[in-house]
């Protein structure tokens, strides 16, 4: 005779979870972490239909059919799912290197990863190469001709103090690590420009700045423009033409001309900059405020490969200048918050966008 006790309800756990049925099976997580938002994309010069979008929440992926089909090549691979940078060698294309942690600063949770990754085999498989305190990793430039000398832009920890951040420098494909840029322990490298006809010249952004639980502090006395013309081994700022004080800025070389350089400065009367003698002296070109509006979060830059006087401001929207950087057009996408964009060195023509919507 059976026996009910009033009120207790039955195990209905026991009668539908068979043990056996499930011992081959592995757990993984599949969120809540939202992958979609994308600060980190490239493609492969010499192969269109091959690109690399990085999230900030579900890891590195990879497409071979223009975008069609997207493979996760990170997991079971990185330690952490935030990617903040991608950049593929140039001269050897199957070398890729990944540097965690979202560099765009937001409102709400800005999630941090746990260093460099590298990968020999165009993403099939990857190995751990340090840099574990950066936190967050805003750029990573290749030398052209020889893959295993890098230089890595570390923004770091947002929350506190810290010495781990500035420009770090690798000639060994990441095995050792010697920082060459540092400025104070709340200011990080937030961008990184590398001078593609004369590798010894790099520009760097450099950005002061903390979070608070109530409040972000975007700007101060560690922020500024940086030239290096020795690969890396001693640094100038860079003062002629530029505003006194400023916060986040974004940086880049042309190119077409490596005289040109274009940069992105959150200040008081912030905007556009343009060198024309390789960042000697600068004059402000353009201060519409959708230029570096909410700028914690934005204020990428980028100059054309084969035209000197065509320049885009990653903002919401994204923005496109043929007079060097006079006057600005928008341009349309899908998603309105822009964060980064590759554009193939060959055919400019050929370009991938990320922002929040992926890629």
């Amino acid at each position: 005779m059976a026996t009910t006790v009033f009120g207790q309800a039955p195990d209905r756990q026991s009668s539908i979870f068979h043990a056996p049925l499930y011992n081959e099976l592995e757990w993984r997580n599949v969120g809540p972490m939202r992958g979609g938002r994308s600060v980190a994309v490239s493609g492969v010069p010499g192969n269109p239909m091959t690109y690399f979008m990085g999230t900030t929440g579900g890891g590195l992926w990879k497409t071979t059919d223009g975008g069609i089909k997207w493979k996760n090549i990170s997991d079971g691979h990185f330690n952490s799912g935030s990617v903040g940078a991608i950049a593929i060698a140039p001269s050897n294309t199957d070398i890729i290197y990944a540097g965690m942690g979202e560099h765009a600063v937001r409102g709400v949770m800005t999630s941090h990863g746990d260093g460099m990754y590298k990968s020999e085999d165009g993403g099939k498989t990857w190995k751990y190469i340090g840099l574990p305190d950066s936190r967050h990793i805003a750029s990573i430039n290749i030398h052209p001709e020889d893959p295993d000398k890098l230089f890595v832009a570390v923004q770091g920890a947002l929350y506190g103090p810290t010495e781990e951040r500035g420009v770090y420098k690798s000639e060994d494909g990441g095995e050792n690590w010697r920082k060459v840029l540092y400025v104070n322990e709340t200011t990080g490298a937030c961008d990184l420009s590398m001078d593609a006809h004369n590798p010894e010249v790099l520009y760097a952004g450099m950005w002061d700045h903390q979070r608070f639980p109530w409040k972000i502090r975007s700007g101060g006395n560690g922020s500024g423009l940086y030239k290096s013309t020795d690969f890396g081994e001693s640094w100038h700022r860079l003062y002629n033409g530029l505003p006194k004080s400023m916060g986040k800025v974004g940086i880049s070389v042309s190119p077409a001309d490596p005289n040109v350089v274009y940069a992105n400065i959150e200040a008081e009367n912030g905007g556009v900059f343009r060198s024309d003698d390789g960042g000697e002296l600068w004059q402000q070109v353009n201060s519409e405020r959708v230029t570096y509006a909410r700028s914690w979060y934005y204020m990428e830059i980028f100059a054309d490969p084969k035209e000197k006087e065509t320049v885009y401001v990653l903002n919401a929207p994204m923005l496109k200048s043929i007079d060097g950087g006079q006057t600005f057009e928008r341009i349309k996408n899908p998603h309105g918050d822009q964060h980064d964009l590759w554009i193939n060195p060959d055919n400019p023509g050929n370009r991938i966008l990320g922002n929040d919507g992926g890629a």
